[in-house]
C-alpha cells in the first residue's frame, strides 16, 4: 500500500502544479498577448517537468 500513496501523491501533485501553470500561462498572455509564443514555449516545459515527478515514483514503486 505505501508504494501506491506514494505514486497518488506524485500524481496529485503533478495534477496540482499543471493546474498553476496553465492559470498562470493565461494570465500572462492575458496580460501581454505579444508574447504569447515565448510564454507558450515554458509553460510546455513546466509542465513536462511536473510531469515528470510522476515517471520517477512510479519507477521507484517497482
Amino acid at each position: 500500500m505505501t508504494g501506491n500513496i506514494h505514486v497518488g501523491l506524485a500524481a496529485l501533485g503533478a495534477a496540482i502544479g499543471v493546474g498553476l501553470i496553465g492559470m498562470k500561462a493565461s494570465e500572462a498572455v492575458g496580460r501581454n498577448p505579444g508574447a504569447a509564443t515565448k510564454i507558450l514555449v515554458q509553460a510546455i516545459l513546466s509542465t513536462a517537468f511536473a510531469e515528470g515527478i510522476v515517471f520517477f515514483a512510479i519507477y521507484l514503486a517497482k
